[in-house]
């Protein structure tokens, strides 16, 4: 009997000591879990931030960028129209009527064309127009302002699935198709330009593709320096940009879907 007694005191012991070993492994564990979780948030916590300041120093890179490109366009092209415009009023002769209507006339004209091109420049500028409208509906405006301008065939393809992206993200696209587009029209030399945005369950990929002299890749940053200053930025924020040679320049960025 009393054999007994100490072979179940030793199993309760031996059960107790059994069952505490297991509640600290549990324990342990429990700790460890928690903080590997932790660390883990924290961790993710940083990557968001450092995204975040990533995204907001591309931003500032980009929008230093356009008003670099708007300055030079007010200035080599509205400020030209405006200087013919007042050049013809500083030359109008009342005593020669054949000439002063004439010069009435393009100088409406070159006022008109002046207004206009403000106009689009302001749209081009202000980020709630490309939230209103939309990054597709924004890059359409921009090819019908190239189209009406004369002298360039523009197509906008769309292709895919539907699905929406952030605003940052949208504005950061529409800058650099702007900057594509504003190169294309002042050194490729191409008589058409096609705006392909393909969408899939993967991701987001935009082609700019024109039919111009391509490029010169020694004078590659004397051809298309903004684009090239904004590489970096595009890279840290997750955009994956190409430019090459096919049958004109291809300008390809791409984005996954999960790093929208």
């Amino acid at each position: 009997m009393q054999k007994e007694s100490q072979e179940i005191i030793i199993t309760l012991v031996a059960g107790t000591i059994t069952f505490l070993l297991l509640g600290a492994v549990m324990i342990s564990f429990l700790f460890l879990y928690r903080r590997r979780q932790r660390k883990h948030l924290q961790e993710k916590e940083q990557l968001r931030l450092s995204y975040e300041r990533e995204l907001l120093k591309t931003q500032l890179e980009i929008q230093e960028q356009t008003f670099k490109n708007i300055s030079q366009e007010i200035h080599d092209n509205i400020g030209q129209m405006l200087s013919l415009a007042k050049l013809n009023l500083s030359t109008m002769d009342p005593g020669l009527p054949a000439t002063l209507e004439q010069k009435i006339g393009d100088t409406k004209q070159l006022v008109g064309r002046a207004i206009h091109d403000l106009r689009n420049l302001s749209h081009g500028l202000n980020t709630d127009y490309v939230a209103d409208l939309g990054l597709v509906k924004a890059i359409g405006r921009e090819l019908e302002i190239i189209q009406r301008s004369g002298g360039m065939e523009t197509e906008l393809i769309t292709e895919g699935l539907v699905y929406s992206i952030d605003k940052q993200s949208e504005l950061i696209v529409f800058r650099i198709v702007q900057e594509s587009l504003n190169n294309i029209v002042k050194h490729a030399k191409a008589t058409t330009v096609s705006i392909t945005l393909v969408k899939t369950a993967t991701g987001l990929t935009l082609y700019v593709q024109d039919n111009g002299q391509g490029i010169n890749f020694d004078k590659l940053r004397q051809f298309s320096n903004g684009l090239i200053n904004m590489r970096k930025r595009m890279e840290d924020v997750n955009i994956e940009f190409s430019i090459e040679n096919n049958n004109g320049t291809l300008i390809t960025l791409h984005r996954s879907i999960e790093k929208f």
